[in-house]
């Protein structure tokens, strides 16, 4: 070929190429783009927040607007529930690192829509709480626990009520309004951790100088309901019950399955319910010490004719201290390290139950499911005034069991060795124990 003609097959081919390269280009600009039917705006958040999914990504996608400017992120989630939590995260994050200087971003509504009523918004103040609760979780001052329940009620109705308006504006009237709805369907222990958590905002705000004046708060009377422990009688059918449907399928699997999302290797009763059963009743353990107790936490102790486990647990409610368990539960960890042992999942780092389960929520959900069907064999999911009972009626039945039939217990040893304090077992593990329970401590004469 001659030079002009192999330029022009150079230049043939250099438009071809450009043209498929825009093409390219169009086409990730359009898989990248938010598909219009999917955008939601976050609830009592400014409409410059919202949540969206595109083509290229299976995951809801954040982002906010500020001066032209796209703020985005993947939340990482196909669940929109999550993904509009993760929202609130991200703007709050937002305002509590200063990454955004102007104020204009924090909309409240038309009539307020200034700088300095951006700044005294309820969700602008939330958030600067919020930072200071972590920080104390750091610090070792307040649980990672309480602060997941603080988190968990800040999205489900105190940010999407009153997030975007400015706190001078919430009255007593609006409290007590929130309170009797909150009455409908949560107990009175619920509504006044609610407005503890408004009061801590409201404090915050009058520390900051944000606040005009400190409004008055509804009246709560707390009305404690103990959870419902079990009598000898009913443990023992239970931990019958659960040994007995070992094994055995759901009757109603199919439905639960498409309901509740079970797997398919956890359809069957596994032999760990009736271990955690009776560890949790000769531990005082709380059923979320199940999910994360390893091998590694556990140590047979002996002192003198007592033989027992020592657990180190991680901390939990800012209770570090070990827990020395009762004899029974030695017998019931040997039986576990005995079957796990020959599937390799007894070693220091494993979970001792449902070790093969990784997914740690799931296991303790899957104890949780099954023992709740125990509950439903037997007859006994109701307390003799009424309470459902959960796995942390096992925990109260350990308490109450030491309290009835442990020679010279002490309440304070009791408190400390369970994790707990001695309000919390006068007020909600021995309220209902009556003197008639301890008629032969009642009556015994001092020799």
């Amino acid at each position: 070929l001659s030079t002009v003609q192999l330029y022009a097959c150079r230049m043939i081919f250099s438009v071809k190429d450009a043209s498929n390269d825009a093409h390219m280009r169009t086409a990730m600009r359009e898989r990248t783009v938010p598909i219009p039917a999917s955008i939601i705006h976050v609830p009592g958040y400014p409409e410059k927040l919202s949540i969206f999914r595109m083509q290229a990504s299976k995951f809801w996608q954040v982002r906010c607007w500020h001066n032209g400017r796209s703020f985005r992120k993947s939340t990482k989630s196909q669940s929109k529930r999550s993904a509009l939590i993760f929202a609130r995260i991200f703007y709050e994050q937002l305002m509590a690192s200063n990454a955004i200087q102007d104020t204009s971003l924090f909309v409240t509504n038309k009539s307020t829509d200034t700088p300095e009523n951006a700044r005294t918004t309820f969700g602008a103040i939330a958030a600067k709480m919020y930072t200071n609760e972590t920080a104390r979780v750091k610090r070792g001052e307040f649980s990672r626990g309480s602060l997941q329940v603080l988190r968990n009620r800040l999205d489900a109705h105190l940010l999407p009520r009153w997030g975007a308006i400015n706190i001078n504006e919430i009255d007593y009237a609006q409290l007590l309004k929130f309170t009797q709805e909150l009455s409908e369907k949560f107990s009175t222990i619920t509504i006044n951790q609610y407005l503890v958590i408004v009061k801590k905002v409201f404090t915050l705000a009058s520390a900051l100088n944000m606040l005009q004046k400190m409004p008055a708060f509804p009246k709560i009377k707390v009305k404690t309901t103990p959870r419902g422990s079990f009598t000898p009688n009913e443990y023992w059918s239970i931990i019958r019950t659960a040994r007995k449907l070992v094994g055995k399928l759901h009757p109603e699997y199919s439905d639960l399955r498409r309901h509740y999302k079970l797997r398919n290797s956890d359809n069957t009763m596994p032999i760990d319910l009736q271990w955690a059963i009776r560890f949790m009743v000769n531990s005082f353990i709380r059923p979320s010490d199940l999910k994360t107790l390893r091998h590694r936490h556990i140590e047979i102790a002996q002192k003198n004719e007592h033989t027992y486990l020592r657990l180190t647990l991680p901390e939990t409610k800012s209770h570090s201290s070990p827990i020395a368990t009762l004899r029974p539960a030695v017998t019931v960890y040997k039986s576990i390290v005995e079957h796990y042992s020959k599937h390799d999942l007894a070693n220091p780092d494993d979970y001792i139950f449902l070790p093969a389960l990784h997914d740690r929520n799931y296991a303790h959900w899957v104890l949780s499911f099954y023992f709740n069907w125990v509950l439903a064999e037997t007859g006994l999911k109701k307390g003799a005034h009424g309470q459902d009972r959960s796995l942390y009626s096992l925990r109260h039945t350990a308490i109450t069991f030491r309290l009835l039939y442990g020679e010279g217990i002490d309440l304070l040893t009791l408190a400390r060795n369970a994790r707990t304090s001695v309000k919390m077992i006068e007020q909600f593990y021995a309220s209902q124990l009556s003197g008639e329970m301890n008629i032969a401590m009642l009556q015994r004469k001092r020799k």
